[in-house]
């Protein structure tokens, strides 16, 4: 590496309104990266990391955000320079990959159009030259099908997909610096380690620099050649990676390190374990201790599943004639015990969300029957229905999209208690007070509203909702995938200590194996609708049998800064499609029992 950094930051500052005066969210932070060296800020949700990166591109709303420091790029101040001159920066020295593609991209232009236009407004070329160039483009991020993939539109492409083609945007231009704020976040751990070695083969070839923004310490480590924490707007500890992760000085680095859940800690134990708390102040982990028991009690399943279907009809042409079908769920059969986790992983698009849906009729299954408490759920009628909703509720991802922003918490939480008619308004709020009392907020949370928290308070008041009607099985659909770690450890505790005290069923989605790893009593696996793999969770995570089940675990990334050159995955190819023609017959699948309760599909 040259001595001359590619960026020089000294003594960054950011500052928002705040009740008449000035709110500091970025304080006195400087930084250099060197060509081809990658830096990762780390931290958790408010710490101002996006914020940083947000102001060195100067896209902070002017007269809402008030920038100070310097920011030397080519013998220029990117923070005083005037627009026009910014705007040939941004994209052609210095491109972004934002966390949400779908946000970022136009969803009424195809993908071919939206990287050509990088490349006729930065590179001066033609739309034949920009043409050829774009598909170029797309084959180096492993699009498949390129030239035929120009015209598709975004809502054509998986989220690991779609993270590629903003990839290909941010290189079409050959930038000296790419700038990566949270591009895996919430992309599943197949696809988050397709893109990081993405991004490392295309920074070899390019020899351009990389700012790694995340809150993933496994990220981190393999990736970053030099590391900087930030906490509460400041920079608390920097250096190499290897450094940071083997000897951290501060208290909070080593909470962060602490507290991201380890593939492989579980080896041994039969019962979930409550996670490690870390104190931030002091960085000392109090260890969790296991559920009281290794399974639920025993007797008859509380929810039983055989040979569910769910598809959904594709149609096309004048008429809208079904042309085909997408088979979400084929075939799945398992059965659920009070006080029991089962969780269900796999890549997006295998049908586990939808079985989830399914088994609460969220979604109507197409076949198969689901025993609940009692209730043959695809039989009921829809007074019925309600009243089996007293025995299973859901728990969503995103707990912003899923609370009303209209109404206090006092009144979500209370809301399904009175419209079941469980009591009067007096016990409704006397329970609610109780539930967020038992989920860490307090009785003084009821009266307001959900922007006034953050994402794991929001997540605590969705869980708190969901217990109003203290159901026996509880669908918690990638309730921890969004939080941050420190926050997720939280959230998981609290479901965990929720099932012990209450003996709660869970049926827990997921694509995180390490948490999944400590959550569960059994696992299954599912690929394109199908269980491939089920079992003990020991079972399943020390003696995997099933290749994907494999593949999937390869994936995790590892807190072990020696793996940053490791290319772990070969195969970048998409999910395969369920879409099926009319008349497609599901083959039958065969199983073999390779261990009592641990069952691997064989075809």
């Amino acid at each position: 590496m040259t001595s001359e950094p590619i960026l020089s930051v000294r003594d960054l500052g950011v500052a928002f309104p705040d009740r008449g005066g000035w709110k500091s969210v970025v304080r006195n932070v400087s930084f250099d990266i060197a060509p081809c060296e990658t830096v990762a800020i780390v931290g958790e949700s408010g710490s101002g990391k996006s914020v940083t990166s947000l102001a060195l591109m100067r896209l902070l709303q002017e007269g809402a955000s008030r920038t100070e420091g310097t920011a030397i790029m080519g013998g220029r101040d990117l923070l005083t320079i005037p627009e026009r001159e910014m705007r040939d920066v941004r994209g052609n020295e210095i491109a972004m990959i934002f966390q949400e593609p779908m946000t970022s991209l136009n969803p009424v232009f195809t993908i071919g159009r939206q990287i050509s236009e990088v490349l006729i407004r930065h590179r001066g070329m033609d739309k034949a030259a920009a043409r050829a160039e774009t598909v170029r483009t797309l084959e180096k991020v492993r699009i498949p099908n390129a030239a035929a993939r120009f015209h598709a539109y975004p809502h054509e492409f998986s989220g690991g997909m779609r993270q590629r083609v903003m990839i290909a945007m941010a290189l079409a231009s050959r930038p000296k610096l790419l700038i990566a704020d949270e591009p895996t976040t919430a992309l599943d751990v197949t696809i988050q380690g397709e893109i990081l070695d993405l991004i490392k083969t295309l920074q070899d070839e390019e020899g351009m620099s990389v700012l790694f923004i995340t809150h993933d310490m496994g990220v981190v480590a393999e990736i970053a050649d030099r590391t900087l924490v930030m906490f509460r707007g400041e920079v608390v500890e920097e250096g190499p990676t290897g450094t940071i992760f083997q000897s951290g000085k501060q208290p909070y680095t080593r909470a962060l390190l602490a507290s991201v859940p380890r593939l492989g800690s579980m080896n041994g134990e039969a019962a979930p374990r409550r996670f490690s708390v870390v104190d931030a102040a002091s960085g000392i982990a109090a260890e969790g201790r296991p559920l009281s028991s290794a399974i639920g009690p025993a007797g008859s399943p509380i929810l039983s599943v055989r040979n569910l279907t769910t598809r959904f009809p594709i149609r096309s042409g004048f008429f809208s004639r079904q042309t085909g079908a997408i088979h979400a769920v084929e075939n799945v059969s398992f059965d659920l015990r009070a006080g029991e986790t089962l969780a269900i992983v796999g890549e997006s698009g295998c049908g586990k969300s939808t079985t989830g849906r399914s088994v609460i009729r969220l979604v109507e299954p197409t076949a198969g029957t689901i025993q609940l408490d009692g209730y043959d759920v695809r039989a009921l009628p829809p007074a019925d229905l309600r009243r089996m909703r007293l025995s299973a509720q859901m728990i969503f991802q995103d707990p912003y999209a899923s609370l009303n922003p209209r109404m206090s918490v006092g009144e979500t939480v209370a809301e399904p208690f009175l419209a079941h008619q469980l009591g009067t308004k007096a016990a409704a709020r006397a329970m609610t007070a109780d539930l967020l009392a038992r989920v860490g907020l307090g009785a003084e949370a009821m009266d307001r509203y959900p922007h006034e928290f953050s994402g794991g308070q929001r997540q605590r008041i969705a869980i708190a909702r969901a217990l109003s009607l203290k159901p026996k099985v509880i669908v918690a659909d990638e309730a921890v995938s969004a939080l941050d770690v420190s926050i997720k450890v939280q959230v998981c505790n609290l479901l965990l200590d929720l099932q012990e005290e209450m003996g709660l069923a869970y049926l827990f989605i997921s694509h995180d194996m390490a948490v999944v790893e400590r959550m569960s009593h059994r696992v299954a696996v599912m690929y394109l609708g199908e269980i491939v793999e089920i079992g003990p969770r020991e079972a399943i995570f020390e003696n995997p049998q099933h290749a994907y089940t494999r593949k999937l675990m390869a994936a995790v990334p590892i807190l072990d800064p020696t793996r940053r050159q490791m290319k772990r995955l070969t195969n970048t190819d998409e999910l395969k499609s369920p879409y099926r023609p009319i008349g497609y017959q599901a083959p039958k699948r065969n199983y073999i029992e390779v261990s009592p309760g641990h069952l691997v599909q064989c075809d």
